[in-house]
């Protein structure tokens, strides 16, 4: 058996939208890099960009836990003498939102020009509105698809899964037999 490696003419591409609204930036950063990345896909290769679009929507209402507001500091220097610039994560966000989010997702994406080819099929937005209506008519609600382990990312709606749910109901249905 031979291994399958995608084509260019395969590839179909969604378009996702994750409302950022009260959720945790690095979880939700991580989920968005999945599907940039397409590793949510059966069809995912390493060495292709499979991945889909991602809308982040409400970016300016995203929370991060602990005192992280306060303590976490973006690094960036401008290459010249004395030009090394640290705000905290309080001061970003309060001047430019989308720009945290987008630093939390290209973190998460590969760091060579595969992972920059990924980060263009992100669009963040501070509020509810964005561009692309269009393409998100049909698109599928990012965020809630996944869970924690990623039980429910095989199973197609309405298809009976073994997840862990279906064992506890199948072990009553036993001790209510007995």
């Amino acid at each position: 058996m031979k291994t399958y490696s995608p084509r260019a003419k395969d590839i179909k591409r969604e378009w996702w939208v994750i409302d950022a609204a009260d959720r945790v930036l690095g979880r939700m950063a991580a989920r968005a890099a999945h599907i940039l990345m397409g590793k949510h896909k059966p069809m995912y290769a390493p060495h292709m960009d499979t991945g889909d679009y991602v809308v982040i929507v409400n970016a300016a209402k995203v929370r991060v836990t602990g005192r992280k507001a306060e303590q976490k500091i973006y690094y960036r220097h401008s290459g010249y003498p004395g030009g090394l610039k640290s705000p905290t994560f309080k001061e970003l966000f309060s001047q430019n939102p989308v720009r945290v989010v987008e630093l939390a997702v290209k973190g998460m994406l590969p760091h060579n020009s595969l992972g920059r080819a990924m980060f263009k099929k992100l669009k963040v937005y501070p509020g509810n509105e964005h561009r692309h209506q269009a393409q998100t008519s049909c698109c599928r609600p990012g965020a809630e698809l996944f869970t924690p382990c990623h039980s429910d990312l095989g199973r197609r709606e309405g298809e009976e899964g073994r997840g862990p749910e279906d064992k506890r109901n199948e072990s009553e249905m036993l001790q209510k037999a007995r």
